[in-house]
């Protein structure tokens, strides 16, 4: 028997997800699995009417094929990125590394390949979602005064659940400055010689993890888990692809290559 919602209380909006998928028995399959954890699909059958569906607003996140008639799914990446940080994940039957790359470099957040397991494909959809949210999530504080820089509130605590025990406590300090960087933690803003950067949610969180932890090597494995939320092992092309395009945004020699072992931020 479902229980009313009390007087006066509106019951949270489900997620929406914009799934674009040409192949008619996956879009079915997949919008019947999605719908039974709860969330709201909306689907289009190629690339530009997902590009219609998309401007009509209202989604939370956008699973995307790459093989779609009218317009491909890099194409439609692409596209969207102009206009949106929302989070982006591709479905493809195509797990090369070339097709990785692509994707990734046309701005997804991520990739999984076609067959995928629900329960996998429902753990990323969360995941993104908890960084998108993390991303929105600037909680205000009391203000403090760094000399040299604007007025901001100082970093919140970090959640000791949400991350790996680490031997390095993290800085107290809302703005730091690296040179001609700096990263407000708390605002989470970022600036290049007094220009405004625009990330993305996922570079952002990158970003962060590295401020967090000046001069030390993260590797790869402990940045899809502190950054990409991933509890199990995951395609560390994603790192290595999401610093490529934030080396593009803050400079190319801010983090360090430590070959064998990961990266690490230049103080």
């Amino acid at each position: 028997m479902s229980v009313p919602a009390a007087a006066g209380v509106r019951a949270p909006e489900p997620v929406s997800i914009l799934l674009v998928e040409d192949d008619e028995v996956i879009r079915r399959s997949v919008t019947m699995a999605l719908e039974r954890y709860g969330y709201r699909v909306t689907s289009a059958g190629d690339g530009l009417t997902g590009l219609e569906r998309f401007r009509e607003g209202g989604h939370d996140l956008l699973l995307l094929d790459v093989m779609l008639p009218e317009l491909d799914g890099i194409g439609l990446c692409r596209r969207i990125r102009e206009t949106s940080t929302k989070p982006i994940l591709i479905m493809s039957a195509r797990g090369g590394t070339l097709e990785v790359v692509s994707g990734l470099e046309a701005g997804a957040d991520d990739y999984v390949v076609k067959p995928v397991d629900t329960a996998v494909l429902v753990a990323r959809i969360r995941s993104l979602l908890r960084r998108a949210t993390f991303t929105r999530a600037a909680a205000p504080a009391e203000s403090t005064t760094v000399r040299g820089g604007p007025t901001v509130p100082p970093v919140p605590p970090p959640d000791p659940s949400a991350r790996l025990e680490q031997s390095t406590p993290r800085p107290h300090r809302a703005l730091l400055v690296f040179a001609d960087l700096a990263v407000d933690t708390a605002g989470l803003e970022v600036f290049l010689a007094g220009e405004p950067v625009a990330l993305a949610p996922t570079e952002l969180r990158l970003l962060l993890e590295f401020v967090a932890y000046p001069g030390i090597v993260l590797d790869r494995q402990t940045l899809l888990r502190n950054v990409w939320d991933y509890d199990w092992d995951g395609d560390t092309r994603v790192v290595d692809l999401c610093v490529q395009r934030l080396r593009k945004k803050i400079g190319a020699g801010r983090i360090e290559t430590v070959r064998g072992f990961g990266y690490k931020l230049r103080g």
